[in-house]
């Protein structure tokens, strides 16, 4: 008798488990993915005109990538070629770019946009790179940097 009820305790916990974690997996397992949108834009802080910088030249590169608990994966990349400093826009003319990103689970997974700036004056080099997160919930992210 005691077995009996021991065993029906079990089940019966075994299927109240189950009916409590039955709709958090099945929506983790039927999530749709969304679409997610990153804004950048690249322009100087300076005007760059004194000699100084006459030789000085920068280069941006951008990664996008799709982030979960175990992977990482490049989703977007871009190397934009050596300048120099004084050629870059301004802020009110930077230049701009919309990148869209299609099928992001967005209960595990989030997206990281991050740059790296490397200077270059007269052989000397200065790398400088900065980022973002797009987390979860968030449909957009935008990211400007400042040369």
């Amino acid at each position: 008798m005691k077995k009996n009820l021991i065993i029906t305790a079990v089940v019966a916990a075994i299927v109240i488990t189950g009916l409590v974690a039955y709709k958090p997996i099945k929506q983790a397992l039927t999530e749709t993915p969304v679409e997610k949108s990153i804004a950048f834009s690249v322009y100087r802080a300076n005007n760059y005109t004194s000699d100084v910088y006459s030789q000085t030249s920068a280069q941006v590169h951008i990664i996008i990538e799709k982030v979960s608990r175990h992977s990482r994966t490049i989703v977007w990349e871009k190397t934009m070629d050596a300048r120099l400093l004084k050629q870059y826009p301004t802020v009110d003319q930077a230049t701009s770019q919309k990148i869209i990103v299609p099928g992001i689970f967005d209960k595990r997974e989030h997206l990281e946009i991050r740059y790296v700036l490397i200077y270059d004056s007269k052989g000397s080099q200065l790398e400088m790179q900065d980022g973002k997160v797009v987390s979860t919930g968030a449909k957009s992210g935008k990211l400007d940097i400042s040369i």
